[in-house]
């Protein structure tokens, strides 16, 4: 078992589990967020409103001050008019008349002021202030202002500019400042945002739910055609891939997923297909020269004195060299359907290669000219022996149906090392240019098999120019046929 297997075992194996917590877990970081935004912004309006009306209420009380008025009580903010050369406050009210008239005023007095205070309109100034703790202070009122630091916004007035009478009817001198209080209190807005938390707690809980049901059930009904597609695809084995999914016509990826399933089981199919017809035509190919060599075997022994022993062991030969070359052809093909690397390939020059086996290659008894018109080095990388046998089947395949003449061409184009073998022989219709390089393939079966051929010539001689990253292909000609191989061209080895 794999050791970071228990750290996992929390996490949930089921992609529509997995998606659902993924999707709750990113909306929740979303509603957090604007949770916190909200939160703070109903806060900062909240306060705004709760200044706003202690601003109203701190012009009210300067009104009335000016008036020669001394405010009552009641009032919706806490309040406190102090002024100086006076102990006790000159009014106060809505909370801090819970401190002992009788006693100091509570906030500070102002300094002495010997003019009246330039005024460009409405002006007030704020700070916070910490209300002391004093003996006695008896809330009565619900608030609970001792000890704690407000918001208080003031305004001072001088008392010269109010008269003799209005000045004794506050009960200051005409040289006192008088200065107005009002305590901005946060428990409206403290109220406001821990109602709108708790609505905001309970909405984001609730869409958080929906968040992971709708997620789970999506994915869910998303996934369907993928458990479809998934049965259907374990129940395909390799030996009759034939079965289909069902492509939904939605357009969207498990449309692209099962058309991508059904071109592999295509190929799965095409593969099967192709190996089951090679193994019966290996087999058909094998049991041939095998019934022949029996065959003439089994009539010598049977009539060893009639036999002519010589012309059947020349066909006992003849059927087992035909064996010998199947065998080496078949293992050669295998050896090329595994894909196995090149391992250290060697820079070859085509054209010295096709002049050396023009030189050497066994010409038949009939009349047939074999030319290499190329003297210009080619290079190329691979494996030598390969491209030799790669040439030699081509030039094998031209022998066979070459009329009088077989011409290799070798050139230079561009990044490309091109090689053609054209022969003067009947050709290949256009229909069959690319069934010849199937195996086991013979247009003139009859004629095939006299002269040794086993129909994997050109089977081999395409993979193994595929090996080497290049193509080999039927060219239209007027007359005869011209194979042309493509391949990558190789720079000059240095010394050369």
């Amino acid at each position: 078992m794999n050791a970071t297997e228990p750290r996992r075992r929390w996490w949930p194996r089921s992609v529509r589990v997995r998606t659902a917590l993924a999707a709750a877990l990113a909306a929740a970081v979303v509603l957090v967020g604007i949770g916190w935004w909200v939160h703070q912004e109903v806060y900062r309006e909240s306060m705004a409103i709760a200044e706003e009306r202690a601003e109203r209420n701190l012009a009210a009380l300067v009104d009335q001050l000016r008036d020669g008025s001394v405010p009552g009580p009641r009032s919706a903010a806490p309040y406190e008019v102090v002024a100086t050369g006076r102990p006790t406050a000159v009014a106060s009210g809505g909370a801090m008349q819970d401190f002992d008239p009788r006693a100091r005023h509570v906030l500070p007095a102002p300094p002495a002021l010997s003019a009246p205070t330039p005024d460009d309109g409405w002006g007030y100034a704020m700070r916070p202030l910490r209300i002391p703790e004093r003996r006695d202070y008896h809330p009565e009122y619900g608030y609970d202002l001792a000890g704690k630091t407000y918001l208080v916004l003031y305004k001072d007035i001088w008392a010269g500019e109010l008269g003799k009478d209005k000045a004794a009817a506050l009960g200051v001198t005409v040289d006192a400042t008088l200065r107005a209080y009002v305590v901005v209190l946060p428990d409206t807005a403290e109220e406001i945002v821990s109602t709108t938390d708790d609505l905001l707690l309970r909405a984001g809980l609730v869409g958080l739910v929906l968040i992971a049901a709708i997620a789970y059930f999506t994915v869910r009904i998303a996934l369907r055609p993928v458990e479809a597609i998934r049965v259907l695809t374990a129940s395909v084995t390799a030996s009759d891939p034939r079965e289909r999914v069902t492509v939904p016509a939605t357009g969207h990826e498990i449309t692209a997923l099962a058309t991508t399933i059904n071109s592999t089981l295509q190929r799965l199919d095409d593969a099967a297909a192709q190996q089951r017809r090679f193994v019966a035509d290996a087999a058909h190919e094998l049991r041939s020269p095998l019934t022949t060599l029996l065959a003439s075997l089994e009539v010598a022994l049977a009539y060893p004195e009639r036999t002519d022993w010589p012309a059947a062991a020349t066909t006992a030969a003849r059927q087992t060299r035909r064996l010998q070359a199947l065998a080496e052809d078949l293992l050669l093909l295998a050896r090329l359907d595994t894909r196995t690397p090149m391992t250290s390939p060697e820079t070859v020059d085509l054209t010295a290669l096709a002049s050396r086996l023009t030189e050497q290659y066994p010409l038949p008894e009939r009349l047939l000219t074999l030319t290499c018109a190329s003297t210009t080095p080619a290079h190329a990388h691979g494996n030598p022996d390969e491209y030799e046998r790669l040439l030699r089947n081509l030039i094998d395949n031209a022998a066979r149906h070459a009329a009088h003449r077989i011409q290799i061409t070798v050139r230079n184009e561009d990044a490309w090392v091109v090689l053609t073998v054209h022969d003067d022989g009947p050709g290949v219709p256009a229909e069959d240019a690319e069934r010849i390089f199937e195996r086991f393939v013979r247009l003139d079966d009859a004629r095939s098999r006299d002269q040794g051929g086993t129909g994997l010539g050109l089977a081999i001689a395409r993979d193994l120019a595929h090996r080497h990253r290049g193509t080999l292909a039927l060219t239209p000609q007027t007359l005869g046929a011209c194979f042309q191989l493509r391949l990558p061209r190789a720079p000059i080895p240095a010394g050369r």
